[in-house]
């Protein structure tokens, strides 16, 4: 039997701190609960068992860290993981209301508190590497009145984030972060008890219709630091039940009368297998993804135009599964494949549009419309084509819709034109989609893989089209990523751990996004 990690939890003693620790305790790792004084972190920690640890620490004082590290290094040898947890929330005053003794305390807290965590944590880390996560929050994403120094602060923890992902990654230490919505916390119910916050309003503004709870902040935390996500560093994850996607005037979800059950507690696990639909099952991240949901006893349906890849890939998975030989930027053919699915399993769960084709690389002044049609026919149209056909038979039930983006989602490469624009366009429908369908629980999100040795990579080197020696240099994990890598992630974000993810997208790209230097991000494995 392995050892447990060690595991560092900030802000333990608030609500999302709480489950954090009971999710990692749970997870059987040991952990170590920090708070400030009289917050009850010791009761808190003490309550998972006598092989947990619990210390108080004012985290805007540097010395009180390095304190505290004094005691850490008493009771274990090294870290394996920080959750950068803790934080002051805003004051909610007007700008010419803050004096700047609160407005470098949260400054303090939430951003130089993290750093000495990291730096520290990151000194105790084992050479095999670790992860440290970050609790950001929308308000470093979206601008709102009166929290200037918290929406700052975490903008700016946000940013450090991917610095340090790139820094470290050297040292195959993993950097990431949440950036939560509205979540049920009591940070949040003193802010409605001050008349701070409508939470009607709040619940009215999110597309699910709810505020999140603090056991889904937990769990994506659970993800990011498991080795599900070994080539996840510097990402970001949304987890705001779809408040991102939703941008018009009005409301995004009709009015619900108090607070709905799901917003106070976790539903029952539903063990029943769902059915989840695949294209691009043949070969490569599709099949790895059908191979991943067949292995979780879901049934799958397999989709590709290639027939026999996909009936070989469905052979494998056993007689629960079904192969479709389709052409998803033909509507007759979407429209057969699903008649097939529906008449086999009657309904579907979750939609995973992974087909998708590359351009020509050509340069513009070469390129036509029908160079763009070719790409946007399978990679945009087959996919919006495959959401509304599986939609038809979600009619009633809960579901989840995955698209499958890219990193050139965020950075389109030249002279990669009409890929990139597809892949941007279903980022961009994603949100969509959460903005729309949140309210009858569906929800959707995007997964945006880096370079992935796949086939298709594969050729493109084998082509000269490619250098993977310079894109190894590129990624600051040093090395393409892997199928596995891209289903783990399709599996986290289609089960009940990512409940409150609506709309976001995950990068799987071993840090390429975070990077902005001149030069190599590593020495590409030599």
């Amino acid at each position: 039997m392995s050892n447990p990690r060690i595991v560092i939890i900030t802000g333990a003693a608030g609500g999302v701190g709480r489950t954090m620790l009971a999710e990692f305790a749970g997870r059987g790792d040991l952990v170590i609960g920090v708070d400030v004084a009289q917050s009850g972190v010791s009761e808190a920690v003490q309550a998972l068992g006598d092989q947990h640890f619990g210390f108080e620490c004012d985290l805007s004082d540097e010395r009180n860290i390095m304190q505290l590290f004094e005691q850490i290094d008493g009771v274990v040898d090294h870290v394996d993981v920080l959750l950068n947890n803790a934080a002051v929330g805003p004051t909610m005053q007007p700008t010419l209301e803050t004096d700047m003794a609160g407005f470098e305390k949260a400054i303090s807290t939430n951003l130089y508190g993290p750093f000495v965590l990291a730096r520290e944590a990151v000194k105790r880390m084992p050479e095999t590497g670790g992860a440290i996560v970050n609790t950001a929050s929308l308000a470093g994403v979206l601008g709102n009145p009166g929290r200037n120094a918290y929406a700052a602060s975490k903008a700016a923890l946000i940013s450090m984030t991917k610095s340090l992902a790139c820094e470290w990654a050297e040292r195959n230490v993993r950097v990431t972060a949440i950036a939560p919505g509205y979540i049920r916390t009591p940070m949040v119910a003193a802010l409605e008890k001050q008349g701070k916050a409508d939470l009607s309003m709040v619940r009215q503004r999110v597309p699910v219709g709810r505020l999140g709870r603090s056991d889904e902040i937990a769990s994506v935390a659970g993800f990011l630091a498991s080795d599900a996500a070994r080539y996840v560093t510097g990402s970001v994850v949304a987890v705001d039940g779809g408040w991102m996607s939703f941008n018009q005037p009005g409301t995004a979800h009709p009015p619900v009368d108090g607070a709905p059950q799901t917003e106070l507690a976790r539903p029952e696990a539903d063990d029943a297998p769902r059915v989840v639909v695949v294209t691009g099952a043949g070969n490569g991240i599709g099949r790895a993804i059908a191979e991943s949901f067949a292995a979780n006893g879901d049934h799958v349906a397999l989709i590709d135009k290639d027939a026999d890849a996909v009936r070989d890939a469905a052979k494998a998975l056993g007689d629960s599964h079904l192969a479709i030989e389709a052409d998803i930027s033909s509507e007759q053919s979407v429209a057969a494949a699903f008649a097939q699915i529906e008449s086999r399993f009657g309904h579907v769960d979750v939609m995973v549009n992974n087909a998708g084709i590359a351009d020509l690389f050509k340069p513009a002044l070469e390129q036509d419309t029908s160079d763009l049609k070719r790409v946007m026919d399978v990679n945009l149209s087959g996919s919006f084509m495959c959401t509304k056909a599986a939609l038809a038979l979600m009619q009633g039930r809960a579901g989840f819709i995955l698209n499958v983006g890219s990193i050139n989602t965020f950075l389109p490469f030249a002279p990669r034109h009409a890929y990139g624009a597809s892949k941007a366009a279903i980022d961009i429908l994603t949100r969509c989609f959460a903005a729309e369908l949140g309210q009858k629980g569906i929800r959707s999100a995007t997964l945006a893989p880096g370079y992935i040795r796949t086939p298709g990579v594969a050729a493109l080197e084998d082509s000269g089209k490619v250098d993977s020696v310079a894109i190894r240099k590129r990624i600051p994990l040093g090395d393409m990523g892997r199928p596995q890598d891209i289903a783990d992630a399709a599996l986290f974000l289609a089960s009940p751990a990512a409940s409150y993810i609506n709309g976001g997208i995950l990068y799987v790209d071993g840090g390429w996004t975070s990077f902005g230097g001149a030069g190599d991000a590593s020495d590409g494995g030599q």
